[in-house]
């Protein structure tokens, strides 16, 4: 049986944490940012988990399952 491949946009994205939670950047903070608060730009800096909800499809794109 061949070998399980990752997808390659994955695991650009997401990355593990030492418990093994995935982490992931937020959305929307590329272009377009005039009309954006600051407020708004600066809590899109930060890092945040991925939801438990899609936790099993990204294992299977990160070939973890």
């Amino acid at each position: 049986m061949p070998k399980m491949k990752t997808n390659s946009g994955a695991k650009k994205r997401f990355a593990l944490t030492g418990t093994g939670k995935i982490k992931r950047k937020h959305a929307f903070k590329r272009h377009i940012l005039t009309k954006k608060t600051k407020k708004q730009k600066r809590n899109l800096t930060h890092i945040t988990l991925v939801s438990s909800a899609d936790q099993r499809n990204v294992k299977l794109l990160l070939g973890m399952k």
